[in-house]
């Protein structure tokens, strides 16, 4: 009998050997910890770029971000880098950690119970390392 591998395997196996070849560094690379690179905007500038600086009588930026949140649990949670980076902007704009909590629930009802509970594990990462930085929430 061989030790067949599938062809997905076989794949993911050269592609390693590959990034060792050219960067061993990439080995150790975690995406988490690029995202961590990535700086979050203060909330005036968020409230200047897309907040009540576009119109003064629209969406502040926290509610954009909740909407926001909301849009990327519908797409059922595949994107968990742009869902840690939205609470973390979120939590920045003012939101708190029931709200974020809410308006991931409120999309089971739309998105289904697997992507609520996925979105929900993603925010409990960024909730979860706020609290240990002392940040409120």
């Amino acid at each position: 009998m061989s030790d067949a591998k599938n062809p997905f395997e076989l794949m993911m196996a050269q592609a390693q050997e590959m990034a060792r070849a050219m960067n061993p560094a990439l080995e150790t690379f975690s995406p988490k910890g690029a995202e961590k690179l990535w700086p979050t905007m203060p909330k005036e500038f968020m409230e200047m770029s897309f907040g009540r600086g576009l119109n003064t009588e629209g969406l502040d930026a926290k509610t954009r971000l909740l909407l926001t949140l909301a849009g990327l649990t519908m797409l059922g949670a595949q994107s968990d880098t742009q869902i840690r980076m939205t609470v973390r902007h979120a939590l920045e704009a003012g939101a708190t950690k029931d709200e974020i909590a809410e308006t991931i629930a409120q999309m089971a009802m739309f998105a289904g119970i697997p992507s609520m509970t996925r979105a929900m594990e993603f925010a409990r990462e960024v909730l979860d390392e706020a609290e240990e930085e002392g940040k409120e929430t």
